[in-house]
């Protein structure tokens, strides 16, 4: 066998071959291959990638290579500093650098750093998420931000850099769930809406708390006309419960949303 190589067997009986390289005392797995050459090539890439200061992470060309980009950065990240993650990671002083792709790089704060050398970033319709016990957790989600909020409405980015995920740049508007935020001439407002067959527009609000409180109570109203559906609630942690209470009690339900909940209830 070619240096760094090792035959295995499939369950069918057929051969591959794997690609192993020790460096620093630590044994890293570089793939598995169907030839006997390409397996030895991954190993002296890894080998002149572990050992050749000259190639960076800011000068490599992950084209030029055989094996994946995700490995590419791991070795790079362990050969410069020593520790090893199986995630496509490359840390700085403050911050890392997560390569979903040689061309898709995002920046984490460093305190996020266990999390995403655990969980793997993945993509799907334009959203980041992870499985995390099972489930698909939206990125955006550990900032506050809900699933189908929308950047430049509902969250923005402080350098307008949507590959900084630092929490300093990120800029959560509308935390609360049924509301939209209206910016016309300068002049911003809010928007309650709720769902139950199709939107159904609740008012337009001064603040942000009174456009949350109200859609608390559309579904309250909602719920005692029969809707059974799992509406989430809004807290609002900054109010007390005298002053929630007092607001609640004050909020403005539009005339046509309850019409339409006693048809509802009357079918």
């Amino acid at each position: 066998m070619l240096t760094g190589v090792f035959a295995a067997q499939k369950k069918d009986g057929s051969t591959y071959y794997r690609s192993n390289i020790t460096f620093q005392g630590k044994h890293i797995s570089l793939g598995s291959f169907s030839c006997e050459l390409d397996a030895h090539q991954a190993y002296l890439e890894a080998d002149r990638l572990l050992k050749d200061q000259g190639i960076t992470i800011v000068n490599i060309l992950f084209s030029d290579y055989l094996l994946g980009h995700d490995k590419i950065v791991t070795l790079l990240n362990f050969r410069d500093h020593r520790i090893y993650m199986k995630n496509p990671i490359y840390m700085y002083r403050s911050y890392f650098h997560y390569y979903l792709t040689p061309e898709e790089i995002y920046k984490f704060d460093i305190d996020d750093l266990f999390y995403f050398s655990s969980h793997k970033l993945l993509k799907r319709g334009g959203r980041l998420y992870v499985n995390d016990y099972g489930m698909q957790v939206t990125v955006l989600s550990r900032y506050g931000i809900r699933n189908f909020a929308v950047a430049g409405k509902d969250y923005l980015f402080a350098n307008q850099d949507p590959y900084d995920l630092r929490y300093e740049n990120i800029i959560n508007i509308n935390p609360f769930h049924g509301v939209r935020r209206l910016s016309k001439n300068g002049t911003v407002a809010y928007e309650t809406y709720i769902h139950i067959r199709g939107d159904y527009r609740i008012g337009i609000y001064d603040t942000l708390y009174e456009a949350a409180i109200a859609y608390n109570k559309a579904a309250d109203l909602a719920r005692q006309h029969g809707v059974d559906k799992n509406f989430p609630t809004n807290f609002i942690t900054e109010l007390s419960a005298r002053e929630y209470a007092q607001a609640y009690v004050e909020a403005t339900v539009s005339e046509k949303y309850k019409k339409y909940l006693k048809r509802l209830q009357k079918r």
